[in-house]
């Protein structure tokens, strides 16, 4: 009876946590959806991959990667680039992660941005579990999206409607990503450098073959000025 009242105890204070999340993803998950289903994916497909694949902007281009031709090399790399960050916000939470016991696998697996930025930064309270604290804001925020997907899938496969200019949505994504980046940042070097690598390598390559050339451009020009750039930063 105790442990159940200390995991219902974390889930009362994790919850309130994740509301803000749950706005955002609630209403980015249904474009999702609606997104798959207009390419022609009923809703099993958005559905089935929010809850196992879990990558918000990775989602949008997997859309994308199954009409095309299979190329997995492509896509391992597509999916390196993307979802990089989660190398580091792994690293940073090795520490947050000890004794969690089992809760450990999911809390690896279930590893967002929203999460890892309420989960790193909270003070759980004293009387309060901390792996089970993190536990549930994982769970929540994933089932936010699961549930905004659903939605998405079974309305848009319900409801007909225009959905020309939908897919625009992944674009925007990714330039409201962009515009938080370079408003976090106090330099722009590693953003100017992205998008002059970007648009030479679409002016080479073409617009369908340019994005894996620009990752690998951009990683490697950052990996040899990264010390350059850090010592401009310090002395700024």
């Amino acid at each position: 009876m105790k442990k159940r009242n200390q995991v219902w105890i974390a889930f009362c204070s994790a919850f309130p946590y994740t509301v803000p999340i749950f706005a955002g993803f609630l209403f980015l998950g249904i474009a999702y959806g609606i997104y798959m289903n207009s390419l022609g994916f009923n809703a099993v497909y958005p559905i089935m991959m929010s809850l196992i694949i879990f990558a918000g902007s990775m989602e949008f281009v997997a859309a994308h990667l199954l009409l095309v031709a299979f190329n997995p090399i492509n896509a391992l790399f597509l999916t390196l680039m993307v979802n990089a960050r989660h190398l580091f916000y792994g690293i940073s939470m090795l520490d947050k992660y000890k004794k969690t016991g089992k809760k450990k696998f999911y809390l690896i697996y279930g590893l967002c941005d929203e999460s890892f930025s309420i989960n790193y930064t909270v003070d759980v309270p004293m009387n309060v579990d901390k792996g089970w604290f993190m536990f549930f804001v994982t769970l929540l925020n994933h089932s936010y999206w699961v549930i905004g997907a659903a939605i998405g899938g079974i309305f848009g496969s319900l409801v007909q409607f225009n959905t020309e200019g939908l897919d625009f949505v992944m674009t925007a994504l990714f330039v409201v990503i962009f515009i938080e980046q370079w408003m976090k940042e106090k330099k722009h070097h590693s953003s100017l450098a992205g998008l002059g690598l970007s648009t030479v390598s679409l002016i080479i390559f073409g617009g369908n073959n340019f994005i894996i050339p620009a990752m690998l451009a951009i990683l490697g020009i950052l990996t040899v000025l990264r010390r350059p750039l850090e010592k401009v930063e310090v002395t700024v």
